[in-house]
Order: C-alpha cells, then structure tokens, then sequence
C-alpha cells in the first residue's frame, strides 16, 4: 500500500475526498495532512478522519528541513497538493522526484501561475470570454503550474455563468477524478 501527505492551504475537500476514496481500498493510506494555515479547515477535516497534520510556516518551509522531516517520518512515498498555494521548495522536489502531483481548477497552460487559484482562476476564465475550463493534474516542478500534465478533464463556460457557477462545474470534476488519476498513478509506481 502507498503512503500518502497531503498538503492544503484552505478547506481541504478535496483532501478528505481523497481519503475517503481510498479509505478501505488497500491501494493507498494518508499518513499525513500538512498544512501552511494554522486556521485552515482542512485541519478539522484530517482529525474527522484520524489523519495526522502537522502545520508550518512558510520560513519553515523554505528555510529549515522541519516540512521534509515531517512527511518522511510519516512514511509518505507521494505528495499530493490539493488547494496548496505556497510554492513548492528544492528540498522537497527534489527528495520526491516526479512523485508530486497538483490539481488546478483550470485548463492550463492557460490561467495558470502565481496568485492564480480559486475564485481569481474562475473570474479570470469569465473575463476572458472562454467557451470552456476544467481541471489539470500535473507533476509539480519548480514552476507554479509548468509541471508535465497528467491529465485534464473540461467543462463548458456557457455565457450566462458567473465565477461561482464555473467553480461548481470545476469542482464537480475535481472530486471525480483527482483520486482516481492518483490511483492510477500509484497501481504504476512499481
């Protein structure tokens, strides 16, 4: 079985929708739930679940080993970001090669980068007048969404929908297929 850390900023449903899916699978186990927001909910969310977290500042993140050590000891092979928003450090891409994987509510290469995630993303795809968006799943690099893409999933942009009604849509196939593109991932990691 695969061990799993998941890191968030904010709710967390897509973490719990995570562990939930692979709750009783024997494919993968979440060992760990970290996060950069003392306040974030997505720290409720991982004790509802018996899941470990840990929280870290951003110094301790880009200037001390303290995030690395914590999601070694916690055996995870994977990271998986699910609504991080920090960008990822050296130590860690470096020490999980090719085994971090990001969700992003957009198609990209398009509405990708920093300060792009959540409401920006959607408004921002309103604003442009695009007939579709989706989601991304893609390796993270040292780059804000330039990683390799996994996979991409789309919904329509009909000219009436606002921000809100994108992030509905984009939700929708985030909770669909994010786990199941992780377990794909992880039934071919010999």
């Amino acid at each position: 079985m695969k061990k799993l850390a998941i890191l968030a900023s904010g709710s967390g449903s897509n973490a719990e929708n995570i562990a939930n899916y692979f709750k009783g699978k024997g494919i993968a186990e979440i060992t760990l739930i970290l996060s950069n927001n003392p306040n974030a909910y997505v720290l409720e969310r991982a004790k509802k679940l018996g899941i470990p977290s840990f929280v870290f500042t951003k110094k301790e993140m880009n200037e001390t080993e303290a995030l690395l050590d914590a999601i070694k000891k916690s055996g995870a092979e994977w990271i998986i970001l699910a609504g991080f928003l920090l960008k990822v450090p050296q130590n860690l891409l470096e020490a999980f090669d090719g085994k971090i994987v990001n969700i992003h509510p957009a198609l990209l290469p398009k509405f990708g980068g920093k300060g792009m995630y959540g409401e920006r993303v959607h408004q921002a795809v309103i604003e442009s007048g695009e007939t579709e968006s989706g989601i991304t799943i893609h390796y993270v690099n040292e780059h804000y969404d330039e990683g390799a893409i996994i996979f991409q999933a789309k919904c329509p942009v009909l000219k009436e929908d606002t921000a809100d009604d994108v992030a509905t849509k984009v939700h929708a196939l985030e909770y669909e297929y994010f786990p199941k593109v992780i377990e794909e991932l992880l039934l071919n990691d010999k």
